[in-house]
């Protein structure tokens, strides 16, 4: 247990103690609040405890705060306690409590970090479905990281992640890339509307190199023949380079797929017995309206086609019958429009929309490289492609750059500054910082240092940058539970880059391997022990985003 949480349960224990005496009318909130004070000189951690309480107990906040206080009084893993301003609670640590999350990294190593506040709950993480009608753009790219960060992250918690992709592989659009490829294949015009990218050319040349006999069907038959191979080689082209990417999906769901099983009819009959279908001149309705959207949608056209609306809906069902507890949808900046009807479909088929669904949606990712907007393809066209990004900056910088930012927010990737091996680099100030501890072990190997909780002494660990280095490792459980809780895996990497930060100036401080004639003693291998914990912290944090933690830069 991290010294975080043991705080939290002290102070838990402390309140409810004084209530259980008397001496204050409420018991402890299931919620205790823990800051880092940005002045140490104020203590390890703080807490407004006393100030939360004050109203319900009907007391002063600086009264509430003296009898925790003297709650807490005699706890050995607590060195200090004061009581600053209005009410907070200024806590510092034992050395020896401080020190023993080394002990916790260290033993648990890989599973540092791991919790269960989302055990025993299973999700279906949807992102990216894009149509299989050409190579995964920008916008995909930012989901691929993101989404795969987050599946790890919440796996992390506890919960049981299947990761989905939805191909979209029926309607129009799909007969416009059957079109597109044969008009490439036979030489003439593309389709007005259709898809002109080079990499149809492409798929066309290898088609008709494997079945030339396509090119002479019936024209219908011909398009159809074309867009089913075309399709099949595109969404392999799409899973390989998301596997390259290092993003792998558990289920790849076929929109037809569910026409093909009677999945639409099967969720229709379920819509209705809960009340909220109905017809209107010759057409299928959901009275979505009923729960906040801003109209009615149409599942059933007046001539018996189905509409877009109806496969979402049915691909809702199909997930709550398949038996996930929470849907997350992620879904680009266009598709804003699709939050309230997407809530209020949930709600139609009798669950909660608070609970049961919930969408994201990412904003938009500018790239820029020689101070210009990059805005082509050379496979693609107009859409700059994963491939591309990753062409120019390589794999770990794409994910790391694309996590880092919360996913509400439009971002610019500047691709001359992820080339640079500079600390303005944020992945290669990280990665260097894992390297870093790693050369350090191997010369602390040379010293004949030994490393390792055998020999690890926390209460010879008094120097502020490693009280510093301590808390932040501490709160390491903390921001793999709020990433999750939240769906902001961008807080580990932000985490880790302060705790690269923090191991850097710490480094500089305090002198890890001896110097000279120095013969190495207890501090130099509490200090090496300290460092392989950072290291596995950092290696951990980086897993969770799906970039390599390497050796050596």
């Amino acid at each position: 247990m991290s010294a975080h949480h043991q705080l939290s349960d002290a102070i838990r224990s402390a309140v409810n103690t004084a209530h259980a005496d008397s001496l204050l009318s409420v018991a402890a909130p299931e919620t205790i609040t823990l800051e880092r004070p940005k002045n140490r000189d104020h203590g390890d951690y703080a807490t407004s405890i006393a100030l939360v309480l004050a109203k319900a107990a009907g007391k002063p906040p600086r009264e509430i705060a003296e009898i925790v206080v003297k709650a807490l009084s005699g706890n050995p893993t607590i060195e200090k306690l004061e009581i600053a301003g209005p009410g907070f609670i200024n806590i510092t640590l034992a050395k020896a409590s401080q020190g023993a999350v080394v002990s916790s990294i260290l033993n648990q190593k890989e599973k540092f970090g791991l919790g269960t506040s989302l055990k025993g709950i299973k999700i279906n993480l949807e992102f990216i479905s894009a149509n299989p009608t050409g190579p995964l753009h920008l916008g995909h790219t930012r989901w691929a990281a993101v989404g795969d960060a987050l599946g790890r992250t919440l796996s992390a918690a506890g919960a049981e992640v299947t990761r989905e992709f939805y191909v979209n592989d029926r309607g129009v659009q799909m007969d416009l890339f059957g079109e597109s490829i044969r008009a490439s294949a036979l030489g003439i015009a593309r389709p007005e509307s259709g898809y002109q990218g080079a990499y149809i050319d492409d798929l066309a040349k290898q088609i008709k190199s494997e079945r030339p006999d396509f090119v002479s069907l019936p024209e219908k038959e011909s398009i159809v023949a074309f867009r089913e191979a075309g399709y099949a080689l595109q969404l392999k082209q799409q899973q390989d380079v998301l596997e390259r990417f290092g993003t792998h999906f558990d289920v790849w769901f076929s929109e037809r797929s569910m026409h093909e099983k009677d999945a639409i009819a099967k969720a229709m009959k379920q819509l209705k017995s809960q009340g909220h279908v109905f017809e209107h001149e010759g057409a299928t309705w959901l009275r979505t309206t009923d729960f906040g959207d801003d109209k009615d949608r149409v599942l059933i056209k007046s001539d018996g086609e189905l509409t877009y609306f109806s496969s979402d809906t049915a691909y809702y069902v199909s997930k709550r019958d398949r038996g996930f507890d929470i849907c997350i949808y992620m879904l680009g900046a266009d598709h804003h429009g699709y939050v309230g009807r997407l809530k209020a479909t949930a709600a139609c088929a009798g669950d909660n929309p608070d609970y049961n669904i919930e969408v994201m949606i990412g904003q938009l990712v500018k790239i820029m490289e020689g101070g210009e907007e990059v805005k082509l393809s050379k496979r693609a066209g107009t859409i700059i492609t994963l491939e591309d990004l990753v062409e120019k900056v390589g794999v770990d910088a794409a994910r790391y750059t694309l996590i880092r930012y919360p996913v509400n927010t439009p971002m610019v990737l500047d691709v001359d500054l992820l080339k640079k091996r500079t600390n303005d680099n944020p992945v290669y100030y990280v990665q260097y910082a894992h390297a870093r501890i790693v050369a350090l072990l191997r010369n602390a190997a040379e010293y004949k240092i030994p490393v390792g909780l055998a020999v690890y002494q926390p209460e010879l660990l008094v120097h502020e940058r490693e009280r510093e280095l301590l808390g932040a490792l501490a709160e390491y459980p903390i921001i793999v539970e709020s990433a999750a809780t939240m769906r902001e895996p961008h807080r580990i990497a932000r985490y880790i880059e302060e705790l690269a930060g923090l191991y850097h100036g710490f480094y500089s401080d305090c002198r890890v391997l001896p110097m000279g004639e120095e013969v190495p003693n207890a501090l130099h291998a509490t200090r090496a022990t300290l460092c392989d914990a950072v290291r596995q912290v950092i290696y951990n944090g980086l897993s969770l985003l799906g970039v390599h933690a390497p050796e050596r830069m």
